[in-house]
């Protein structure tokens, strides 16, 4: 019942929102702070880190607007596709035609297939990506959740959406290749090659192959497991990503690593990955939490505590089974620490503060996509 009503309340809170809200890197939406950065790295991720750290939310005077964010809208018809399965609430099959309208809007256009970015300019130390530049990341959690729209609420529109998505990842990206295999690039303007992108990009491939028997994706997707399976490290965690200044290892890239090769052994590929993808998920249980479930960012300090990192958990440990204790520690952590009377969920806990700013995408919907699947699990 606990997190019925959680769900109920982060429902009500998103919803008078209009699914619209700010997010922790949306600093370069602010045309001040473009003006001040005079088109300079440094300064693009001073102001980025700046804001992102503030526990106070200074976005208004900054000019930056709540807007909507394409993977934000993604989780949440991610999250309303499962509500209808678990309720046969037919209103909530308007809201995933809403979803669907806005990710139609919302998609990167000049690509060969369709493909999504974030709503604001991106500066990291690899690379600038300019609003709505799409990126693999983006798109494969777009496409996820729109075959999970078309599988659970019979939703065509999602499953023609979602096709295309291939030829963006096979067309548009950068790639890698070595002797085990290919590493897709985060997006068409860099070359920079990350495990849980990478991973990401190839599980939707596969999926999308069951739906379009071309040997291209399989054969692409296989190969792109292969390159990042033979980059884990002995303990079974990942890298990152492969540059020198982006080798460590946090919570929820992490998760989306092994999200994606489930993706591989449910449909029956990968198999001879199964060991080393069982290794990965106990460094993942055993590395990554404290003893009442709050998940740490990265497997060697505790601090922030983000919602980010329970969420993804969440939804992970709700996929597989031999984890059900350390699951609904996860969830009692999450609503007992992290959700706010108003509904909304917290950014992030630190040891001497808590960051309350109700970030849309980052924590709303995560939260919300974590706790349907949690609720989804319990039904099983």
């Amino acid at each position: 019942m606990e997190d019925k009503e959680a769900v109920e309340k982060l429902r009500a809170y998103v919803e008078n929102e209009y699914f619209r809200g700010y997010d922790p890197y949306d600093a370069l939406n602010s045309a001040i702070l473009r003006f001040l950065s005079f088109n300079k790295k440094v300064l693009r991720i001073a102001f980025i880190q700046i804001l992102k750290r503030l526990p106070i939310n200074i976005r208004p005077i900054l000019g930056i607007r709540k807007d909507y964010n394409p993977k934000g809208l993604s989780l949440f018809l991610w999250s309303y596709a499962k509500l209808y399965k678990l309720t046969g609430n037919t209103e909530l099959l308007e809201k995933i035609d809403f979803f669907l309208h806005l990710l139609e809007r919302l998609k990167s256009k000049g690509y060969s297939g369709n493909c999504w970015g974030y709503n604001f300019d991106w500066q990291s130390r690899a690379f600038f990506l300019p609003k709505f530049t799409p990126t693999i990341v983006n798109s494969s959690f777009v496409g996820h959740a729109l075959l999970d729209a078309y599988q659970i609420a019979a939703k065509e529109r999602a499953l023609e959406m979602a096709l295309p998505i291939s030829k963006f990842i096979l067309r548009d990206l950068n790639r890698k290749e070595d002797g085990h295999g290919i590493c897709f690039s985060y997006s068409p303007l860099d070359k920079t090659y990350v495990h849980n992108a990478n991973l990401l990009g190839a599980s939707l491939l596969l999926r999308l192959y069951k739906f379009l028997p071309d040997e291209e994706l399989k054969d692409s997707a296989l190969a792109s497991l292969a390159y990042s399976m033979s980059h884990q490290r002995e303990d079974g965690s990942w890298y990152y990503a492969e540059t020198d200044y982006q080798r460590w290892v946090d919570s929820f890239h992490t998760g989306f690593n092994l999200q994606s090769i489930h993706y591989f052994l449910e449909e029956g590929f990968g198999l001879g990955y199964k060991d080393a993808f069982n290794k990965g998920v106990k460094f993942y249980a055993e590395n990554f939490f404290l003893e009442d479930g709050a998940p740490k960012y990265y497997h060697d300090k505790t601090y922030p505590l983000d919602i980010h990192s329970a969420a993804q958990a969440l939804v992970f440990f709700s996929r597989i089974k031999g984890y059900e204790v350390l699951k609904e520690k996860i969830a009692r952590w999450m609503l007992e620490n992290m959700q706010d009377k108003k509904g909304f969920f917290y950014y992030q806990k630190h040891r001497f503060f808590t960051n309350k700013i109700p970030y849309m995408r980052w924590s709303q919907a995560w939260a919300l996509h974590a706790l349907t699947s949690f609720m989804l699990s319990d039904e099983k």
